[in-house]
Parts: structure tokens; sequence; C-alpha cells
């Protein structure tokens, strides 16, 4: 916005002004446009600045300063994500930015747009929240550092961290500044710095309102953590214990002579509530401004998606999902998802298609627990699943239906992930048969990660079996319904606990499939996830046993290793094959021959026999790799030591990016 629009609106200044490191999008899948929206719905005058220039102070103070205050975030994604690869080298496309243009927001986005709010208006309370500021509210590793950072509330000088998705805090946070209320101490979903600890239950209550907090738990302090690693992971493992509760404690850490105070979390919205939030008045449009750019690209992949529910209850070690969304399940109500699809089908944009409805798995849209709430004694999934989970598809499928019968609409792909050991269980039966008749772009993602169950079960995913089972009735049903459909299967390289021999396992099942994948992802390591944890350790938090970490020569190995027939790859696969004692794969010619990848996959992507043969040789592989690792010394580690402090900016290959959407499955 612009003082013209402010003019325009007959604004003498707005309540609150929401700065963002992304184009501004409204659409209900950008944050920044969403609790725009939200607080707009509430009576309140909301201005956005979205990507200024932070290189001086005119982009900043071009308006008035808000009568309540600034809402600061990177964005939909962690600005260091966004603007640097896994070598520390500038990406050369920003998806959340006008044409694709790369530069638009500077690194650690939050730190730098709030101290530079700070220095124009000293008197504005700040706020931060988003992605980044809520994975970075504790003392965290920070891989592109290769150190340890202390809390984000302290290099921001921020008022407030609101942590999660945000709507209850923001609301609370504007309502009592609007009332004359300065203090805003005790708001739940969000984090402060104090230079002292509040009483136990001083404006805290419990996530469902049932009365006082009773403590607080304190964890290791920043000086504590940076000074020693198993210290560090146990810091870890006390979050995600803590937060893994039906009624979490708030949860202090001491930062020298301050303390940060994470009060407990905001209660999840309920359907009614998110119905209304993502009814809300939406455009779908991109600023006109960006018009000349040619748009904002990161539009399209979303622009006629439907959000059906947010949180997820898989646990996989390598996201940061449960810090940020919860691992409880919030949904929309099927009726909310069928009026969302008939005003995409009015839109004059629309061609028949809803490219997905999902949310970061899409099948656990009913997902839950027996018991009315997790337990947070066991995990839902791993490593059997809870008796206590809910598993009945029925639910997803009624919308799915019923979404596919509105006026207009040809066809609903589901294209956000299926947890396929999910799929599985469902108790009604109909799930797969509907997905694979109905909901299959030509080719259905899943992510069995590994061929390794040692490395799986440190993901924190099933073993080989249950994704082998799932290949074979999708084979099945894709032949009774007369289709021809892939799988896409995606890995991921590098993850902590996979040896260059389990890397290896891998590849020989990739080359069994026949072609090379277009895209691959290599383990990043990005704050508050048990996998970064175990990166930066070297200990798994949960056991305080050694867990082998590739870096160096031997990550840049296992990262080739994804895309073993990419002649630019072939010098690191060979030399992956040689360290573990095995020939150069025949699949692949000779050495020196390059072989071309193949853009599609073929038909045997359809998983038969030879795949799944392949498969069990895998892992039959791995297995061999996992006896091995006893004997590589107390350390696990294997083929190369953690590499120094000056080789950190070179650990990884160059990946494919940050995911538009969430594949978690």
């Amino acid at each position: 916005m612009s003082t013209e629009d402010l003019d325009a609106l007959g604004w003498d200044r707005p309540d609150i002004t929401l700065v963002t490191g992304d184009a501004y999008v409204d659409h209900p899948t950008f944050g920044v446009a969403l609790l725009g929206r939200l607080l707009q719905a509430r009576g309140y005058r909301v201005a956005v600045i979205a990507q200024p220039d932070w290189r001086s102070r005119e982009a900043f103070e071009a308006m008035p300063p808000p009568a309540l205050f600034f809402g600061v975030s990177a964005g939909n994604v962690d600005s260091m994500v966004a603007n640097r690869t896994p070598t520390g080298r500038r990406r050369r496309i920003d998806a959340y930015s006008p044409g694709g243009t790369a530069g638009r927001r500077p690194d650690r986005a939050v730190i730098v747009y709030s101290n530079r709010l700070r220095e124009c208006f000293p008197g504005v309370p700040i706020v931060i929240g988003g992605l980044e500021a809520s994975l970075r509210r504790f003392a965290h590793y920070d891989y592109w550092d290769g150190a340890v950072r202390r809390s984000i509330l302290l290099d921001s000088k921020a008022d407030l961290l609101v942590y999660g998705m945000g709507e209850r805090a923001a609301c609370e946070i504007a309502d009592r500044l609007s009332g004359g209320e300065r203090n805003l101490q005790g708001i739940s979903g969000t984090a402060a710095v104090s230079r002292e600890i509040p009483e136990p239950g001083l404006g805290e209550t419990d996530a469902d309102g049932r009365g006082p907090r009773t403590a607080w738990l304190e964890i290791p302090s920043f000086e504590e953590v940076i000074a020693d690693k198993p210290t560090f992971a146990r810091a870890f493992d006390m979050i995600r214990a803590e937060m893994a509760k039906p009624h979490p404690r708030g949860i202090i850490q001491r930062h020298g002579d301050r303390v940060v105070i994470q009060n407990s979390p905001s209660a999840s919205l309920t359907t009614p509530e998110m119905d209304s939030i993502y009814e809300l008045p939406f455009t779908r449009r991109w600023s006109r401004v960006y018009d000349d750019a040619g748009g904002v690209p990161a539009l399209e992949e979303v622009l006629f998606s439907i959000t059906s529910h947010r949180g997820c209850l898989g646990g996989c070690s390598f996201c940061a999902i449960w810090a940020h969304q919860g691992g409880a399940i919030q949904r929309r109500s099927v009726e909310s998802l069928v009026r969302e699809a008939r005003r995409l089908a009015s839109d004059p944009r629309f061609r028949g298609v809803i490219h997905d409805v999902g949310g970061p798995t899409a099948n656990f849209y009913a997902a839950g627990c027996a018991r009315g709430e997790r337990c947070g004694v066991r995990e839902c999934l791993f490593p059997e699943p809870c008796p206590n989970l809910l598993r009945d598809h029925t639910e997803y499928i009624r919308a799915l239906r019923k979404i596919r019968a509105v006026p207009g609409v040809r066809k609903v792909f589901v294209r956000s992930g299926v947890r396929y050991d999910y799929a599985m269980l469902d108790d009604s039966g109909g799930f797969l048969p509907e997905l694979v008749a109905h909901h299959v772009s030509g080719q259905l993602k899943v992510a069995p990660e590994h061929v390794s169950d040692r490395v799986l079960a440190l993901m924190r995913k099933p073993g080989c079996d249950v994704y082998e089972a799932f290949t074979e009735e999708y084979k099945r049903l894709n032949r009774v319904k007369g289709k021809d459909q892939y799988l896409v299967p995606y890995f991921i390289s590098g993850h902590p606990g996979s040896t260059l021999a389990d890397a290896v396992a891998l590849a020989d099942y990739i080359l069994s499939l026949g072609y090379t994948p277009e895209q691959v992802q290599d383990f990043t390591p990005t704050p508050m996830t048990e996998a970064t944890c175990m990166y930066y350790t070297g200990l798994d938090p949960r056991t305080g046993k050694a867990v082998h970490v590739a870096t160096g020569r031997e990550k840049a190995m296992q990262r080739a290793l994804l895309q073993p027939a990419k002649a630019e790859n072939r010098e690191l696969v060979a030399e992956a094959f040689a360290a573990v004692g095995r020939p150069f794969p025949t699949a692949l010619g000779s050495r020196e021959a390059p072989r071309a990848s193949r853009t599609r996959a073929p038909k045997s992507r359809v998983p038969g026999k030879p795949q799944q043969s392949a498969l069990r040789h895998g892992a039959r592989l791995a297995e061999r790799a996992d006896a091995r690792s006893g004997e590589r010394g107390r350390d696990g580690r294997g083929v190369n030591p953690r590499s120094s402090r000056e080789e950190r900016g070179e650990r990884h290959a160059n990946g494919s990016g940050p995911r538009r959407r969430s594949r978690k499955s």
C-alpha cells in the first residue's frame, strides 16, 4: 500500500501494518493475506508493506506508523531457504516475488525488517510471526551459520512473537491494544523476552481454557546448549515431548540475564472457525502493481486449490509441522469446501480443474484420536498405528464426491500428498479405489523416503513392507479401473542415519525403476526439526545414541546417488560404489558413457514384480549396511568424519529448492 491508497480509503493511518518478505497475493495460502482479511473482518484497518527495500528507511517511512502495531513476517518460506541453496549460493528464482525475481527479500528477513522498523518508529509495538519466527523462537541450530543462534526474539528486538498459525493470538493482541491495554503478557500462542520469570499461572490459561497454568517447563539455557551437544539434544527433546501433550505447559529458556518465555499454544480452531476464515472474501489475485512483471509464480500452483485442513499427526523427524501447525487436525466442513468449489467454478479464469483438495497430508482430513484428543504418550502412526487412531476416510471421500459434482468442475485432483500407510488402514476400504478412479492426474506422488528400515526408523516412517503392500494394491486397482497411472516415489538423500552403503542400496532401487528423477530432495537442516537436531549433534535426541551424519564429500555422493544416471553425477556415483566395494552398475553402461535422463516415468513405474523385487533387494542391501554400521567405530559415522567449520558452506550438492506444496507423506 501507499499513501495514495490510504487517501483513497479515507484513512489518516492504519491500525495495523503487516510487513512481509513475499509479494502480496490475496489468497488464503498466503499467511499475511489470511491474517489481514481476518483482522479486517473484525473492524481493523490493515495495511500491507510487501517486500520493502530494507537498505534504507524510505520504504518503511512511506506510510504513517500504525495506531496499534507492526506485524512482521519473512513470508511463506524461511528467508534463508528462499534465498539460498544448500551450498549457500544465491537462488536465481524466487517464486514468491514478482516475475520470480530473486533478491527482493533480505537474508534473515524478520530480523532485518524488525530492526529497521525499530529504528524508524521506536515507540510502536513490533510483533513477529510466520514460519521463520515460529521455528526460531528458542535457541536453534542454523545451518547457514553452522552454529547455534539465540532466540530470534533477541536479535529482532521485537516485543512479541506469535508462533503457530496465529489467528487467535493476532486478534487478542489487536483487541488488547485497541482497548488501551499495553500489557501483552500471557497470550496463548506467543513468546516474549523478560528480565524475570512470571509467577506460574499469571495471565495464562490452558489451551482449552480450563484454568491457569501451574508451572513452567524450564529447558537448558542458551549458554548450556551452545557449550554441549548432548545438552542441545536434551533441550530439543524436552520441547518436542511437551508440545506433544494435549495441554502443554509454557516453556522458558534463559539467555544470559534474560528469559525467553513461550506461553502455551493457542487452542485449535473449531470447524466453524476454520470455515469462516477460509470463506473470507479473498480475490485470489496478486496486487495489480505486479502485472507488468508477469505476476507472482507461487500463485499458479495454488490458484485453484482448496485447503481442507491444517495440522499433521505423521510425526516425520525431518518435518517441523508439529512445531508450527501442530499435531491436531483442524478441518473445514464438507459444506464449506463445496462452497469454495462453487466460487472457483464461477471465476472466469477457471478451466474446470481443481488442482488439489488437501493440507499438509491430503488424506488426514478426518484423522484424529478416538479418545477425543492426542494423548501425548505415544505417536499415532509410528512405530505401529495406535489402536485409538481414527482411520475411516469416508468424510474425505464424501467431500471429494461433492466437489466433483459442482457444476463446471470437470476434474478434482489430490496433489498435496497421500500418506500411503494411513491409506492402507482405511476402515471404509473406499479411499484408494476412489483415488485411483477419479483423483490421480496421471501420477500419484508418495514418499517412501528410503529403503533402509533403520534410516526409516530415524525418519519415523513405516518400513519397506508397508510401501511394498501399497504399491501392489495401487497396481491392482489401476488394472481393475482400466487406468494407466504411475507412482512417483520421493526419496531423501543425506538424512541423518543414512550411511553411504544405505545410499548405494537406494540408488540400486532407483536404477531398477528405469528412469532418473527430475527432482530430488537433499536433506537440508532447518530449525526445529528432529532430524536437524540429529545433524548438528550426531545424536538421536530421544535415545542419546550416536547417529551417522554424512557431510562434505560423502554428502555430495549421497545426493548424486539419487540421480545416478545423470552424466554430471557419474564421477560421484562411481566413487560411491567403489567406496562400498561395489563395481560400477552395469545399468549405467561404462563409467565414461553419459546416459540421458528420461523425463517421463515408463510404464514400469506402476509397481510390478520387477520393481518389488528391486525394492526387496534394496532393503536387503540396506540391512547389510545396517549390520556393518556397528563396525564403523563408536561415532557411527563411517566414511567421513564431521567436516570442519570451514567446510560447512559446502555440505550439500545443489538441491531442488523449496517445495510449493507439502508432500508430507
